[in-house]
């Protein structure tokens, strides 16, 4: 009597050769130093054989063995699921039966592999977005390159299983395709009946299909949300942690006694300069420390302090007012007493930043002022994706096998026994004893075997109406398909020009060049003047368009593409290879614009683009980074800006 048991382990039976063909493959390959896997014969074999159950298998648990050795394995183990279920789907049209047919199954697979390969590979990487052209081309050369690797690879694993199905007999092929089955097999006639009745037959399926992938879907995207928030969590954790601790030797530098005496005459009060150089000191230690400061909070707002310099924002000057931010308003009270406050995580126009305060207290207790650090969150977003993309890729494979598993269950325990049964009843003949005894017979020879409640079923069926229900149908596979694309955006939300990020990947390429020795490349920095004026009398709406405005006027002489907004009031563009050449005459029309612009009396406040503008040319015999080109830059536009302020009457 076969037993579930021994049907599961002649199934687990097969799938251990398979994945044994699989590394047999791997050690050959790498014993005559080949330039190809050879991990895929087995899977091939099996799905081509027995179908997506053992060829899934076999694919998704070669993988998790070989990920003991190399952890990437484990990422890429979607790709070995999906070549088994293509490769199933291949042999059931044929296209392993004969050679020329099994010509365009090479191709076919070969795509499908080098894509889904290529995209585990990008989403991986923290450098690799979907969003320009670049990102785009680096995709396809990327594709190429696996397509190059996976061709040879694919047609040897293909060719070999091609070759190995046609010395395998007959009656090994029908016990391959009975792997995992409850009960014997069903006649033709049964089973072109069952297909026939499609409405009953489906019914039940669908709903229990439909409630198994909404439950495989939920579970996965629950977990995937409870690991990411678990993850987000500590890794804020442990940013605050850092932060705490710089923020503790900033406050360790500051005199409590001199608080006032800095704050009243700032570089000119005795050993001022030598604590702000220690400051610097903190800052420069950690490249994710933005600001750090140290305000004395009074009712009209941060008496500057300490205010460090920046290679983008230009300090406060010592006992200088800074308005308080939105963000610390509901915490004012707590300021005002000299309280310690939480930490802050805002997302605005200086950045994705950690804020922490932190009172510095005089020998009676009191708080005298408060130690700022501003540090960047930006790692969150980066290690995030990274982190997502991790997880999905992981995952996709154990759920597809899982999903293919449970369906395997509920179709041979549940489905087919049941549509078996139906069929013998519908169909039992009373005519004559020889036609009773031929339905019996039909109902014991479909052997259902599943050893639970349905069996019980079936042989009180039997022993009753000696009925019972056709055999098995042909396996129905729903493929899933995760499309994973964790993209990091490179475009400006507001002015929708390219951003920091879209900025950063370019001077990367121009460090490249400059590396290469062929790098011809100019820079200009774009401050916009009166941004704080415009929200402050007009209202943050019209100061985001006058931002707009301001990208606009900076597009229409250089070009949208060669435009990026990297803070808040700061655009940069850059010129390349013979485009330099015309830099001077570009910057002069920009300036006139701008010139032009200001004298135009029927513009509206918002309308009128007021900015400073600052060039610098790539110069091979001091520039080693495109970094420095951008500071000269950035120098530029700032003595352009006090050009232009020393020239304003308002």
């Amino acid at each position: 009597m076969i037993t579930p048991y021994k049907i599961f382990l002649k199934l687990a039976v097969v799938c251990a050769g398979g994945i044994f063909l699989n590394v047999l493959g791997v050690v050959v390959a790498k014993h005559f130093h080949l330039p190809v896997y050879l991990d895929a014969v087995g899977t091939i074999l099996l799905a081509a054989l027995g179908g997506y159950i053992p060829g899934i298998t076999v694919g998704f648990f070669t993988n998790l063995i070989g990920s003991l050795f190399d952890e990437e394995e484990t990422y890429y183990g979607m790709v070995s699921v999906l070549l088994a279920a293509m490769t199933t789907f291949l042999a059931g049209k044929g296209y392993y039966k004969k050679f020329p047919k099994i010509l365009w199954a090479i191709p076919a697979t070969v795509l499908l592999t080098s894509f889904i390969g290529t995209i585990i590979e990008e989403m991986l990487s923290l450098s690799t977005t979907f969003t320009s052209t670049d990102s785009l081309i680096k995709f396809w050369e990327h594709f190429l390159d696996h397509f190059s690797v996976e061709l040879p690879d694919k047609t040897l694993a293909i060719m070999i299983a091609f070759v190995a199905l046609k010395f395998i007999l007959n009656d090994i092929r029908e016990n391959f395709k009975l792997l995992g089955k409850m009960q014997a097999p069903v006649s033709e006639e049964m089973q072109r009946a069952i297909n026939s009745k499609s409405k009953f037959v489906s019914s039940l399926r669908t709903k229990m299909i439909s409630t198994l992938m909404v439950i495989t879907i939920f579970v996965a995207l629950f977990i995937s949300a409870i690991s990411y928030s678990t993850y987000q969590k500590s890794i804020i954790e442990d940013r605050k942690r850092i932060a705490d601790g710089i923020i503790t030797m900033v406050v360790n530098e500051i005199d409590p006694k001199r608080v006032d005496e800095f704050l009243e005459k700032g570089y000119r009060a005795e050993g001022y300069k030598e604590v702000e150089r220690e400051l610097n000191k903190i800052r420069l230690s950690n490249s994710d420390i933005k600001f750090i400061y140290v305000y004395k909070i009074l009712e009209d707002g941060c008496h500057v302090v300490f205010d460090l310099d920046t290679p983008l924002i230009e300090a406060s000057e010592p006992g200088s007012i800074e308005e308080f931010d939105k963000s610390f308003k509901p915490m004012l009270p707590d300021l005002l007493s000299g309280k310690p406050i939480r930490p802050i995580i805002n997302n605005d126009k200086y950045g994705y930043l950690l804020t922490i305060y932190k009172p510095v207290y005089d020998t009676t207790g009191k708080c005298v002022c408060y130690a700022g650090i501003d540090f960047s969150m930006e790692i969150l977003n980066d290690y995030g994706r990274t982190f997502i993309s991790k997880v999905v890729a992981l995952f996709s494979g154990a759920v597809i096998l899982i999903f293919v598993l449970v369906l395997m269950f509920i179709e041979n325990n549940i489905i087919l026994p049941v549509n078996t049964m139906a069929y013998c009843a519908r169909n039992f003949a009373y005519d004559s004893e020889e036609a009773r005894e031929k339905n019996i017979e039909r109902i014991k020879s479909l052997e259902i075997k599943t050893n639970d409640e349905i069996e019980n079923l079936y042989a009180a069926f039997l022993k009753t109406t000696s009925d019972s229900m056709h055999y098995f149908e042909n396996l129905k596979r729903s493929k899933i398909q995760l499309a994973v694309m964790d993209e990091l955006a490179h475009t400006d939300s507001l002015t929708g020009l390219k951003n920091k990020t879209a900025y950063a990947e370019r001077t990367a390429k121009f460090d490249a060049d400059i590396s290469e020795g062929r790098a011809q490349f100019a820079i200009i920095m774009i401050d916009v003047n009166f941004l704080k004026r415009v929200n402050d009398t007009y209202g943050h709406e019209y100061g985001n368009i006058y931002l707009i405005n301001a990208g606009k006027l900076a597009c229409s002489v250089f070009g949208e593409e060669k435009v990026f907004r990297i803070g808040g009031d700061e655009f940069v563009a850059v010129l390349d290879t013979d485009e330099v050449s015309r830099c001077d005459d570009l910057v002069s029309k920009l300036r006139g614009l701008i010139k032009k612009l200001q004298k135009d009396s029927k513009l509206e406040p918002w309308e009128k683009v007021s900015a400073a503008v600052g060039v610098a040319y790539y110069d091979e015999r001091r520039d080693k980074s495109a970094e420095e080109v951008f500071k000269r830059a950035d120098a530029d536009m700032y003595k352009n800006k006090l050009a232009m302020k020393a020239e304003r009457k308002d």
